[in-house]
């Protein structure tokens, strides 16, 4: 990145360099030719801080392309055992809008916010991938590694670059996975004005003025909602609590991860089994 840099300041400098010999070069008149001659040159100039504005557009975005999901995980919604309310409210916002537009209209619109939260190992990022799957949309995965950035005000304009690049490719789901490592509560002993910054530009592009919102879906996860910031709270519209698995679903569980593989465990078997791991999570009756 640093030569990077040094690169786009050596052109810049060469640049400058061509403008001011071809200014001299020019011709003169009494009448102040010189000056008018140099006045000519200063186009160039803003064309090459506009190009390397874009350039720098560019590679934010070339930096978040590995954010976009291109295949897909190939989980399907009954894939997931349990959390009906959760696949249903996921559906309702991911599926229906695409589907059936004509049940949106007016002030009747999709949720653009759904926060997942409840203990680890639940299913919360399985979902996201079944998201992923079913819904005939851009899925952008985002950890808060994507969006921080070393360099002063870089982290604000990846934030901003992948909303933009969100809606270019409407309709889309940004999916951030715990989100409460990039939008904890702002105030925070200990908090850096980078930190601060990123949420403000989160809280702006989530549901700011002027920032078109539709057919965009932020979906979040998190162990700990109660360290998210209020605001960012408010945003989630919709927040769905992904509980420890109950009887029947983790026998649906220990069904699917036993597959094809071969076994001699009958239904009454697989039942005793899921009696057995009352408290567990998915991830653990699984292991």
């Amino acid at each position: 990145m640093v030569r990077e840099r040094l690169e786009d300041v050596v052109t810049r400098a060469e640049n400058l360099k061509k403008n001011i010999s071809n200014g001299v070069k020019g011709p003169t008149s009494p009448s102040g030719g010189g000056y008018a001659g140099a006045a000519t040159q200063a186009p160039p100039a803003s064309g090459t801080a506009e190009d390397a504005e874009d350039k720098e557009k560019e590679k934010l975005k070339k930096g978040l392309e590995g954010a976009i999901m291109t295949s897909k995980p190939n989980i399907k919604w009954d894939d997931v055992a349990g959390l009906e309310g959760a696949k249903g409210a996921l559906q309702e916002t991911v599926i229906l809008p695409t589907r059936f537009p004509q049940l949106f209209t007016g002030k009747r619109v999709p949720w653009h916010g759904i926060l997942l939260y409840g203990p680890p190992g639940t299913g919360k990022s399985y979902l996201a991938k079944a998201c992923a799957t079913e819904a005939d949309a851009t899925f952008f995965s985002i950890s808060s590694s994507d969006l921080v950035s070393k360099w002063m005000g870089e982290s604000e304009k990846l934030v901003r670059s992948l909303f933009e690049m969100a809606r270019e490719a409407k309709p889309a789901i940004i999916f951030v996975d715990e989100v409460d490592s990039l939008c904890g509560a702002r105030g925070e002993s200990g908090e850096s004005d980078a930190a601060r910054r990123i949420k403000t530009e989160f809280l702006a592009q989530m549901d700011g003025v002027g920032k078109d919102s539709s057919q965009i879906l932020v979906l979040g996860a998190t162990n700990t909602p109660w360290d998210l910031d209020s605001a960012i709270r408010r945003r989630f519209e919709k927040r769905i609590y992904i509980p420890l698995p109950e009887l029947e679903a983790r026998v649906r569980l220990l069904t699917l991860h036993l597959g094809d593989t071969p076994h001699s465990c009958s239904a009454e078997d697989i039942r005793a089994i899921a009696a057995r791991t009352e408290g567990f999570s998915g991830a653990l009756a699984i292991q």
